[in-house]
């Protein structure tokens, strides 16, 4: 029944694929041509494409010559006003070989807790993807204070997904799937499935621990348990296995949705 449901992802309608700011920046800046050339294998099937993408800040770090993550917002506000549009030309760099533009949505919490706003987001992404440009999702840092961020992009793609009434949310790490502790623990096994409103309070989990980004498995849980409540299957797995996530192939932790 899993493999039948995984293989549904292939000939999915819409898909929302996120990406975390250690799997595409720094010495994996080189990811960024794996994932566009994913993605565009999957444009090619006639699946609509969102790309939820972290990644400004660590993007903004080497260039401001700051060797570590700010704790202070205005650093962070500036770092994001600097890398963000770097990260995007990365990108487009990359979706030049496909004749494929990307067009960027930067968000706050407030945008998608106001009626209102939260339908100018819905309407401008299903208007990029009706014009065939790949929309690029992403915090709104340089604007964002503590009392309306997101937190972390997993549960921002949680919501896009829900938003754009995706099939299915792709969450892509540095980690193949998901464990009943971090991987490097001695005895961790993988968990290949986790069935809807399953406990996994047994699991243990830890927050990110590359030193750029903010989340970790505990944000994914969270970000699948919000999809998986609104009708989306979500797939966790790194950001080398992408391909075969969206094919279909039985890699990575699946969540089964409501």
């Amino acid at each position: 029944m899993t493999q039948n449901l995984r293989s549904e992802i292939a000939n999915a309608k819409r898909i929302v694929v996120k990406v975390g700011s250690s799997s595409i920046t720094g010495a994996n800046e080189g990811n960024i041509d794996l994932l566009i050339a994913a993605l565009a294998e999957t444009r090619a099937r006639g699946v609509e494409v969102v790309l939820v993408s972290s990644g400004a800040i660590a993007t903004g770090m080497p260039l401001l010559e700051l060797e570590s993550k700010p704790t202070d917002l205005p650093t962070s506000q500036a770092l994001a006003a600097v890398g963000q549009s770097r990260l995007i030309a990365r990108y487009q760099a990359s979706l030049e070989r496909f004749s494929w533009i990307a067009g960027q949505i930067l968000l706050t919490s407030e945008d998608l807790d106001g009626e209102e706003t939260r339908i100018n987001a819905k309407h401008a992404i299903n208007r990029l993807l009706e014009l065939g440009v790949l929309p690029i999702v992403n915090e709104n840092d340089t604007v964002a204070t503590a009392e309306i961020r997101f937190g972390d992009n997993d549960r921002l793609a949680a919501l896009v997904a829900e938003l754009v009434g995706s099939d299915a949310l792709i969450l892509l790490s540095d980690v193949d799937a998901l464990y009943t502790a971090p991987p490097s623990q001695a005895g961790a096994i993988r968990i290949d499935e986790v069935a809807y409103g399953q406990d996994l309070s047994s699991v243990q989990t830890g927050e990110s621990s590359t030193g750029v980004g903010t989340g970790g498995a505990v944000t994914k849980l969270s970000a699948a348990t919000h999809a998986t409540a609104a009708g989306v299957e979500v797939v966790l797995t790194s950001i080398n296995n992408v391909n075969q996530a969206l094919m279909g192939a039985a890699i990575g932790t699946w969540f089964h949705s409501k």
